[in-house]
């Protein structure tokens, strides 16, 4: 006997109806949503981490350029029958005027400078002639007018060198007997080479010359305020390389801020420790060995 079947539904027999279809497009649907949802998820929480890991390769770079610059120090003091590169570009804290012009080893004023002409003339060039060794990779800054006025060029130098290496040789006559510093390799008593600033990253609404200074209290006592603000573009903190030849890392309690340019920046009790920890990384007193 043959069975017939018959067909009721809409559609052909042996394929899926059209609500199935329909049923199938829209999971499809929730699925891509998922999906999407799911990479913007990863994306919020891998993009922190690859910013952070940028950071740090700029970091990495900027301590790379002081150990560059701080080999070209030893060399040229090597050179120079163990006297020091001269650290003799400095500029008035309130006027911005030049007060000592002489032979340095990074002359010039880093707001100003659109050519790096100044890096070409200093006596560590020679040593090594890239320009770039001079620049904080993470330093934004732009060079401007002598009004004032932004310019779009960016600066030649983020650096410093500190006040106790050779600074101050052509200053006024006083103050380059008050500004204790060293003056040959081998006198580098106190602190220890391993613990005397010699580079340091300075904040871009500070940097002017080429000198670091900061009051001493062989000299200035218990007088606390930056003359020269520390940069803070590298996680809260900056780089510094040290006499021995290794560069680090400072981390900050406190972000750095220039409340008024060409002046001197108090001290707040909160940035207190950070200013002590820069303080006692420089010769202290001319009494010291």
């Amino acid at each position: 006997m043959t069975h017939r079947t018959t067909w009721t539904g809409p559609g052909t027999p042996g394929c899926g109806t059209g609500s199935a279809t329909a049923a199938a497009t829209a999971f499809s649907l929730i699925e891509l949503l998922v999906v999407l949802v799911i990479l913007g998820l990863l994306a919020a929480m891998l993009l922190p981490a690859l910013a952070r890991s940028k950071d740090r390769a700029r970091t990495i770079a900027c301590q790379n350029h002081l150990r560059q610059l701080q080999t070209c120090w030893y060399l040229y003091a090597g050179d120079h029958a163990d006297v020091l590169p001269p650290n003799n570009s400095v500029y008035s804290l309130t006027t911005g005027d030049p007060l000592a012009r002489g032979a340095s080893w990074c002359p010039g004023n880093t707001r100003l400078d659109v050519e790096p002409t100044n890096i070409q003339k200093g006596l560590l060039f020679p040593y090594n002639r890239s320009t770039a060794i001079y620049r904080c990779p993470a330093d934004r800054s732009t060079v401007e007018t002598p009004e004032g006025r932004p310019l779009p060029y960016p600066r030649t130098r983020s650096y410093n060198m500190s006040q106790s290496v050779n600074g101050w040789p052509e200053f006024d006559p006083v103050l380059a007997r008050i500004i204790p510093s060293y003056k040959k390799l081998t006198n580098i008593r106190s602190p220890s080479p391993a613990q005397l600033m010699v580079f340091l990253d300075v904040h871009e609404d500070s940097i002017l010359d080429s000198l670091f200074g900061i009051p001493v209290t062989g000299v200035w006592g218990d007088r606390r305020e930056w003359w020269d603000v520390p940069a803070d573009r590298h996680a809260q903190g900056c780089n510094l390389s040290f006499a021995d030849g290794h560069a680090e890392h400072w981390r900050w309690r406190v972000p750095k801020r220039v409340p008024t340019r060409l002046a001197p920046t108090p001290v707040p009790a909160s940035e207190l420790p950070d200013y002590l920890r820069v303080q006692q990384a420089v010769r202290q007193s001319w009494e010291t060995p």
